[in-house]
C-alpha cells in the first residue's frame, strides 16, 4: 500500500481531497449506511464506554507503571478476537493487538498514563482529591483508549459482515507524559507495516488539523554526576560535591535562557540533590526537557546542554554521564486523513450538554480563575499549517507522524480554559462530559477507518502528501542511539507508594452503575458560593 503509483502523482497529486474520492452511487450509498449502522451501534455502547472510561480512571497509573490499565485494556481485546503481543521496545506495560487481515492495515493509538498529585474527585468542581498526594488523570488520558476500543469492535463487527479486507492494529502510548515510548516504538520497528495512523487525545472540542502542527518537538535527558562524600563540617575539602555540578550547570543553563530563541522552551528538575546536609553528596542528577519547533534546534540545546554538563563536570572534578529518556519529534499531520476525518466531524458535530454539564463546567472555570464561559457548543474549521509557527508543548506522536501517515483526532471529553497537567483538568474525566465526548469520538474514528477501507486510493494518496510534501525538505533522524532503552524504571516508587491505596478506590462496575455512584458524589457537586457566582454571572450575560 505505500507504494506511490505513477498515475497518482501525474493525475491526483495531494492537493486531491478526500472529497473526490467518489464511489459508485450504489458503493456510496451502501457506505453512508454502514456509518448510520455504526453510529447507532456505538450509540449502543455508551455504557460500555463509560465503564471503560471510569474504570481506567480509578487506576490513576503514572508513565511505565501502567500495569492495571493496560491489563484491563487487552483483556477486552483478547475476549474480542484481537492477538496480543507484549513488551515492545522493552516496555513492560507495551502491547499491540491485531485483527483482520492484507491491507491497508490501519492503527489506532492513544496515551494511558496521568499526572503526579493530580488526584481529584470527578464531578467535585473544587479541589478534593480522592487520596491525597496521588497521581490522578489531571490530563484526560483515561479516555482515548475507550474511543478506540469501542469503534474498532464496531468496525470489526461490520468488516466480519461485508467481507471487507484489512488490519486493525491497537496500541497504547505508554509514558506520554515522559514522552517515553512511540521514538522507540518507531526506531524498533513496530510501525514499518502499517499505512495510516489514527491517535487520539482529550480535548474540549473536536478537531483535527494537518500539516506542522503548533507546539514543540523536544529531548529529555538526565544528567548525573559522579563526585566523592566527605564530612560537611569535618573535611569538606575530602569531598567532591556532584550537586555542586548539577547547581553550576543549572546556573550556566540559566545565564543561556537569555539567549534562546523565543520559540524554545526548556525546563528542569533535580532527580537527586543527595542524601543530608553534612554529607558531601557524592552523587546527584538533573533531568532536562529541551524544546523547539524544529530538529535542528532541539539538536543544538541538546549538544548546549552536553557542553555545559561536561563544564560543570570539569569545575568540580566530578565525573558526568547523560542518558536521554524521551523524545518527541514536531508532529506533521496527514492532509489527506485529515480532511476525510474532518468531514465526519462536522457529520457527527459535538456532544448536546446538559444543564448540569455546563453547570459544572463553568463552576470549576471560575474556582482556576478563567471565564465562565462553559462547554464548547460549536466547531471550528480543520486546522491548518501555521503561517507564523507557536511554541507550546511536545508529544511523541511526533515520531509516528514520520514514520507514516498520521493525524490525531481531539475529542470534547474535557473542560476549556483550564491550566492542564493540574487536578481541574480531571475534574470532568469521569463524567457524563467524558462519556459523551466518548461516544461521539468513536464515532468519527469508526467513519474515517470505514471510509479509508472502501476507499483505498485514500492510502494511496496520504503516502503520495507524506513522501511529496512532509518530507520534501525534512528526513526523520531518530534522536536514540541504538543502545537506548526506554526508562522503565521511572514512577515505580511513586506508584509502590500511592497504589495500595488507590487500590481501594478502584471501580467496580459490577456493583455500581458510575464512578461517580461508587464515590457518592450528586452530580455536578459544587459549593453555594460556586452557585450563586453563576446565577450572577449568567444573569450579567443576559442584561448586556
Amino acid at each position: 500500500m505505500k507504494t506511490i503509483y505513477l498515475f497518482i502523482l501525474l493525475f491526483s497529486g495531494y492537493t486531491l481531497t478526500a472529497s473526490a474520492q467518489n464511489l459508485s452511487k450504489k458503493d456510496q450509498r451502501k457506505m453512508n449506511a454502514l456509518m448510520e449502522e455504526m453510529d447507532a451501534e456505538i450509540d449502543s455502547l455508551a455504557q460500555f464506554s463509560q465503564i471503560m472510561v471510569d474504570k481506567i480512571f480509578s487506576f490513576s497509573e503514572l508513565g511505565f507503571q501502567e500495569k492495571e490499565t493496560s491489563a484491563y485494556i487487552v483483556d477486552i481485546l483478547e475476549e474480542n478476537g484481537f492477538n496480543v503481543e507484549w513488551g515492545q521496545s522493552g516496555i513492560p506495560t507495551a502491547w499491540f493487538a491485531r485483527w483482520g487481515s492484507g491491507d491497508p492495515v490501519i492503527a489506532f493509538g492513544s496515551d494511558l498514563d496521568c499526572i503526579p498529585k493530580a488526584s481529584q474527585k470527578p464531578g467535585v468542581a473544587y479541589e478534593d482529591p480522592i487520596v491525597e498526594g496521588a497521581p490522578g488523570h489531571g490530563e484526560g488520558h483515561n479516555s482515548g483508549q475507550a474511543v478506540n476500543v469501542t469503534a474498532a469492535l464496531v468496525l470489526k463487527e461490520i468488516m466480519e459482515r461485508e467481507n471487507l479486507p484489512g488490519t486493525l492494529v491497537l496500541w497504547p502510548g505508554v509514558a506520554e507524559e515522559q514522552l517515553g515510548s512511540k521514538a522507540w516504538f518507531v526506531r524498533d520497528g513496530h510501525f514499518k507495516d502499517v499505512d495510516i495512523a489514527l491517535f487520539t487525545n482529550v480535548s474540549n472540542n473536536m478537531s483535527v488539523s494537518y500539516g506542522p502542527a503548533r507546539g514543540t518537538g523536544m529531548v529529555s535527558v538526565l544528567f548525573s554526576f559522579d563526585g566523592s562524600a566527605a564530612h560537611g563540617a569535618g573535611a569538606p575539602w575530602m569531598g567532591r560535591s556532584a550537586l555542586d555540578a548539577v547547581e553550576l550547570m543549572n546556573v550556566g543553563w540559566n545565564f543561556r535562557r537569555e539567549h534562546l530563541h523565543p520559540l524554545q522552551r526548556s525546563h528542569y528538575v533535580i532527580r537527586d540533590g543527595g542524601d543530608q546536609p553534612n554529607v558531601v553528596p557524592p552523587k546527584a542528577s538533573v533531568w532536562y526537557f529541551f524544546r523547539e519547533i524544529e530538529y535542528g534546534g532541539i539538536k543544538k540545546m541538546y549538544d548546549t546542554g552536553v557542553k555545559m554538563a561536561e563544564g560543570a563536570s570539569i569545575m568540580t572534578d566530578t565525573d558526568m554521564s547523560y542518558q536521554i529518556l524521551g523524545a518527541a519529534w514536531p508532529r506533521h499531520f496527514n492532509k489527506i486523513v485529515a480532511e476525510t476525518m474532518y468531514n465526519h466531524i462536522e457529520t457527527i458535530g459535538l456532544p448536546e450538554w446538559s444543564e448540569d454539564d455546563q453547570m459544572l463546567a463553568k463552576a470549576v472555570q471560575l474556582e482556576i480563575g478563567s471565564d465562565p464561559i462553559g462547554l464548547s457548543t460549536e466547531l471550528g474549521p480543520i486546522g491548518k499549517p501555521t503561517e507564523n509557527p507557536i511554541s507550546g508543548g511536545s508529544d511523541d506522536i511526533g515520531d509516528i507522524s514520520w514514520a507514516v501517515p498520521t493525524v490525531t483526532l481531539r475529542f470534547p471529553s474535557n473542560i476549556r480554559g483550564l491550566p492542564g497537567h493540574h487536578w481541574s483538568n480531571g475534574i470532568a474525566m469521569a463524567t457524563p462530559i467524558a462519556h459523551k465526548g466518548v461516544t461521539s469520538g468513536a464515532k468519527v474514528m469508526a467513519r474515517t477507518t470505514l471510509e479509508l477501507l472502501m476507499k483505498p486510493m485514500l492510502v494511496e494518496q496520504a503516502w503520495d502528501y507524506f513522501n511529496t510534501v512532509q518530507n520534501k525538505h525534512q528526513s526523520y533522524v531518530s534522536f536514540l542511539a541504538e543502545d537506548d532503552q526506554p526508562p522503565v524504571f521511572l514512577n515505580e516508587d511513586i506508584m509502590d507508594e500511592f497504589r495500595p491505596e488507590l487500590e481501594k478506590y478502584y471501580y467496580d462496575e459490577t456493583k455500581y452503575s458510575s464512578y461517580l455512584e461508587q464515590l457518592g458524589i450528586t452530580y455536578p457537586m459544587l459549593r453555594d458560593d460556586q452557585r450563586e457566582a453563576i446565577r450572577e454571572s449568567t444573569a450579567a450575560e443576559e442584561e448586556e
